[in-house]
Formats: structure tokens, C-alpha cells, sequence
């Protein structure tokens, strides 16, 4: 068996936990070993969590030899950290968005796109679902894909999800949105379950982007849509032989329109002993999707994010390519920077080729 993937990370927020507890999940193929803490407050709360060696500086760190460095700190500090750790020669990966403005973008990439040493954190692609919708898609059951409805989550990652489905690349595109306030009750946010919730403004922003080539976004996101357990979550893609909704597939045949289930074996149901996780996903008798850390019991997020970990390591090994490149993070946060600056002016935003694509 091969030695476990290593990583160390840069940062102590709940990112950084979120990468150490799929390590502490699966010792066997993937290794934490370190982190850098800022102050002496996350230093010891870091160790006293996570039970791992903790630095206070990049030398430090870089010192540690792990196979990558994540880069998990705020939006305004990436940046910096990110071309930090490439002139210190290792491989990075680095939360999304890698830079906060349109300019931003640019700057990192005049710093370090020509390096190669950089990967970003987008593993929604890699979740049971998109993984397996994908697959579908990919294997032309609906034919040519042309539009994609995303009503889940916000910004660089709905555009990562179209462009995913769509096969859209770096493609001109042209961003129309705008945005709408009605009352809504939050009865679940980041920091928990609301005592008496009562309805409060929220909005909803809606757009659409257009690829080219008859290709088309739909983005429809409401405030603190990720948590609110009151709204559904929406994926549509359409293609030039049918549509899937959600897990339902609709499409034309030899024998005339056929609706077929994307279909998932789950463990830990009723009288099930083998643990509670997804298995694997099935669409008309063959498998379209299988959970490589089965055994770990991880929810689908945590699948993807680990997933995405050992991929990062992979490639920091040279033994395959980057999962998700600085590239086409900062061509999904340009689209979603469009989206807000469309919703903002009530006009259209042209998004045109950059120095990444």
C-alpha cells in the first residue's frame, strides 16, 4: 500500500477543519501534518483539537515536507499566501475564490499561473449527485448539453457546476441578473438551529449567462440558501435529447420518450448493518458513480472534499492531473463577480477572454 497523501495547512478557521477531520477520517490515505496558527489562541486550540504539530511560520511549514500546503485564510489574504508558498517551491492548494476582485485574479495569475504549482478547493463536481448526473451526461443519454439550472448554491460555484455540465471552457460569456427582497423565515444558519424564527427580507438573485453556441446558466440563489432546510435544491441540465431533473432522466429513445431515476444504494436503513453512507449510483443497470471512501461513513460533502484532497495530492505526486486549476477558478469567480456587478447596475456584463484561459 502506498504511503498516506500529506498535506499541512495554512490558516485555522473552519475551512481548516473541515480538511483535518477527512485526514483524522481515513489515517490510511491522507495525513495532516501540521498547521500554521497566527496567534497563540488558535495555536493551542489547534493542538488541543486536532492533536497535530503546530507552526507559527511559512518556513515552517514548508519545512514539514508535506506533499501539498492548503491555503485556508481569508479572501483579501490568499493572495499573498498563495505566492508566498509557490516561491517557497511547494505545491498549493488554495480555497476558492483565490482572490477577491477582478483585478485580483489577474495579479495572482501574473504571479503564479505559469508555475503550475496551483490547485483550488471546488469539490462540488465530486459530490455523489453531480458526480453521477455527470456521468449521465457524459455518456449522451440526453445528448448534447445546452442549458444548466443551478438553484443550490452561490457564485464560483454554481458557474463551476454549469461550466462542468456544459463543457463551456473559457468561453466568452455575457451575465444578466438581477435581484428581489420578500420575507422569508431562516429557521437554520451557519451558527445553528434559531429559537422562534420569525419571517425577515431576503433576496433572491436571479440570472442567466450566456455561453455561446446555444448554451445557457441559469443561476437562481436566496440568501443563506445553503442551510435553510425550507428550500428545495434544484439541478436541471438540458440537453438536445431530453433533460435531468435532480435524479430523474428524461430523454428520447428508440423506443420513445423514457423517464429513468438516477438511483443510490445507501447503507444504514432500517435493519442495514454495514454503516450509514452512500454506496454507489446506478442509472438504467449500470453504475455511474461509486464512493471511493466507503467504510468512513463521511456525508456527500465530506466525500467530495476528501476526494478532492487525494486528488490534489496526486497530482502534487505527479501521478495525475490537478482536479481543478487556478484557471478556471478565476474564470468561475469572474463569472460570479459578473453576476453580482449585473444585479447591482440592472444591465448586462460581458465576460471576455483573460490572460488564464
Amino acid at each position: 500500500m502506498s504511503t498516506p497523501l500529506t498535506f499541512a495547512v495554512v490558516g485555522t478557521g473552519w475551512r481548516s477543519d473541515f480538511h483535518i477531520r477527512m485526514a483524522a477520517a481515513a489515517p490510511d490515505r491522507l495525513e495532516a501534518v501540521g498547521v500554521l496558527a497566527r496567534s497563540d489562541e488558535a495555536a493551542e486550540r489547534m493542538a488541543q483539537r486536532w492533536g497535530i504539530p503546530v507552526v507559527r511560520t511559512i518556513e515552517e511549514i514548508v519545512a514539514l515536507k508535506p506533499d501539498f500546503v492548503i491555503a485556508s485564510v481569508s479572501w483579501p489574504s490568499m493572495p499573498g499566501v498563495v505566492t508566498e508558498l509557490v516561491e517557497h517551491g511547494v505545491m498549493v492548494l488554495a480555497e476558492t475564490p483565490p482572490a477577491p476582485t477582478a483585478d485580483g485574479l489577474r495579479e495572482l495569475w501574473a504571479a503564479v499561473g505559469a508555475s503550475g504549482r496551483v490547485q483550488v478547493a471546488e469539490q462540488y463536481m465530486l459530490m455523489p449527485g453531480h458526480a453521477a448526473r455527470l456521468e449521465v451526461v457524459r455518456s449522451g443519454a440526453i445528448g448534447q448539453p445546452t442549458a444548466v439550472e443551478v438553484a443550490s448554491t452561490h457564485l464560483y460555484h454554481a458557474t463551476s457546476i454549469m461550466r462542468s455540465y456544459l463543457g463551456a471552457g473559457m468561453a466568452d460569456a455575457v451575465v444578466s441578473a438581477r435581484t428581489f427582497t420578500a420575507p422569508l423565515v431562516d429557521p437554520l444558519t451557519f451558527d445553528g438551529w434559531v429559537e422562534n424564527p420569525q419571517p425577515q427580507p431576503r433576496t433572491t438573485t436571479i440570472g442567466t449567462i450566456d455561453f455561446g453556441d446555444g448554451r445557457m446558466g441559469l443561476y437562481d440563489f436566496v440568501d443563506n440558501q445553503w442551510w435553510n432546510p425550507l428550500l428545495a435544491r434544484r439541478l436541471v441540465v438540458r440537453g438536445s435529447l431530453g433533460e435531468i431533473v435532480d435524479d430523474a432522466v428524461t430523454r428520447l429513445s428508440g423506443e420513445g420518450v423514457l423517464t429513468s431515476p438516477i438511483t443510490y444504494r445507501r447503507t444504514g436503513i432500517d435493519m442495514n448493518l454495514e454503516g450509514n453512507e452512500v454506496v454507489s449510483a446506478a442509472f438504467e443497470g449500470r453504475i455511474v458513480y461509486r464512493n471511493p471512501w466507503v467504510g468512513t461513513r463521511l456525508s456527500e460533502d465530506d466525500i467530495a472534499v476528501a476526494s478532492f484532497l487525494e486528488l490534489t495530492g496526486r497530482w502534487a505526486r505527479g501521478e495525475a492531473d490537478g482536479p481543478y486549476s487556478l484557471a478556471d477558478a478565476c474564470q468561475d469567480h469572474l463569472l460570479g463577480l459578473a453576476i453580482e456587478e449585473s444585479a447591482r447596475n440592472r444591465a448586462d456584463v460581458r465576460v471576455t477572454k483573460e490572460v488564464w484561459a
